[in-house]
């Protein structure tokens, strides 16, 4: 019961200027290259308590998205935050900010893309924005959109496009 993914090129020679592209320079940290799911937003420049409980919750499939405002000053996600996300069943983590433990990240088979890394954790106060609509490299990503992510970048489509199928 295997259901191939989408390539982002693919999908964006088929529906054009009705999906979003990310264009900042995003790296492949995950273990998983291809990787897509329904949008769960996060926002804090360098508190990541809360995606502690986020990741910690049934992904069911979902991909978390980080926004820092593209502060890399600290880690929003290490080894053992993506691997409660994977336990969880989250397909993937994008991250406008740093992770840090690349290696171990490499590891695991969950789709992580950062801006890059930095070994510094960051704060826990709890703080940050769950749900809301955050912005980076030209795209607008939305609670419940889909967003297909590969090697070539990631792509962000309203969930009525059906880009993700059924």
């Amino acid at each position: 019961m295997s259901t191939r993914l989408p390539g982002t090129s693919d999908l964006y020679d088929q529906h054009g200027e009705a999906l979003q592209s990310c264009d900042l320079p995003l790296r492949d940290v995950g273990g998983v290259r291809h990787f897509a799911g329904e949008v769960v937003t996060f926002r804090s420049r360098e508190d990541n308590l809360l995606v502690k409980r986020i990741v910690a919750e049934s992904g069911r499939g979902r991909v978390l998205v980080i926004d820092t405002e593209g502060v890399t000053r600290c880690a929003m996600l290490g080894d053992n935050m993506a691997a409660a996300a994977l336990e969880n069943g989250w397909a993937g983590i994008v991250v406008n900010g740093a992770v840090r433990d690349l290696e171990a990240l490499a590891a695991l088979p969950i789709g992580i893309k950062a801006l890059g890394s930095n070994p510094r954790r960051s704060r826990k106060d709890g703080t940050g924005e769950r749900d809301v609509p955050v912005a980076f490299g030209g795209a607008l990503f939305r609670p419940g959109d889909h967003l297909v992510s590969d090697a070539d970048g990631l792509v962000v489509a309203p969930p009525t496009l059906g880009v993700l199928g059924g």
